[in-house]
């Protein structure tokens, strides 16, 4: 067969579905996430990955689950936030690395894809590799959401990746310089994340939707013009 009867061969497969879900903990990735895998799509979430990456490290402290991953974290302001950071954010890279490696090999794979909140921190190589693969979708919260974010992670922390952005002043106990400084991380983020996106979605307007794959996929279809 030629070369050029082969490009149009594989101009004719159909394309798979891919998709990854980008935004800040707790603006509803891994939650519609969910309802896309009780739709029958295949899914990975990132958070899982790098949960198993770290599993020994975890083990060591007696440490499970996602929320065993932020108190392995600890608090941005201990001694070992800073090289565990490093680790955590390490991990996540090799991580994403696999997951798009696959994606390469396989160009008929479909995917919906769970991200975490710092994947905008894992270099431009990958961040361009996984905007050329897959339709990123960035669930955005509002500014009058911000303090419902704040209080999600306070009442249930998430590993987050602070990046500087935790800067306590004297006297200040870490929850009141997470209340202060979480607004400071999510304006930095936010350029990162629209930039990332192929399509962004307020998550106002999707609390609204049927709590259904098809409701939320027919939001992102019209937002991007359909998903890869």
């Amino acid at each position: 067969m030629k070369s050029e009867e082969i490009s149009a061969a594989k101009a004719r497969e159909p394309a798979p579905f891919r998709l990854a879900l980008i935004g800040m903990s707790g603006a509803g990735k891994s939650f519609w996430t969910r309802r896309m895998a009780e739709a029958g799509a295949p899914t990975i979430s990132c958070d899982d990955q790098i949960e198993e990456k770290l599993a020994a490290r975890l083990a060591a402290g007696g440490f499970a689950g996602i929320a065993g991953v932020a108190a392995w974290m600890g608090w941005p302001d201990s001694e070992t936030y800073a090289e565990r950071e490093a680790q955590y954010l390490a991990e996540e890279i090799a991580a994403l690395g696999e997951i798009l490696g696959e994606l390469e090999r396989d160009r008929q794979k479909s995917l919906v894809l769970d991200t975490t909140g710092s994947v905008i921190y894992t270099g431009n190589h990958l961040l361009h590799r996984l905007r050329k693969l897959m339709t990123v979708v960035y669930l955005a919260a509002s500014d009058q959401e911000q303090q419902l974010l704040i209080e999600r992670y306070l009442s249930d922390p998430k590993p987050v990746l602070w990046r500087g952005a935790f800067v306590p002043k004297s006297g200040e106990m870490p929850r009141e310089t997470v209340a202060r400084c979480y607004p400071n991380l999510m304006a930095a983020r936010r350029r990162s994340y629209a930039t990332l996106a192929h399509a962004t979605l307020q998550v106002a307007e999707l609390r609204e939707l049927p709590h259904t794959a098809e409701a939320f996929l027919t939001k992102v279809n019209a937002a991007s013009g359909g998903a890869r």
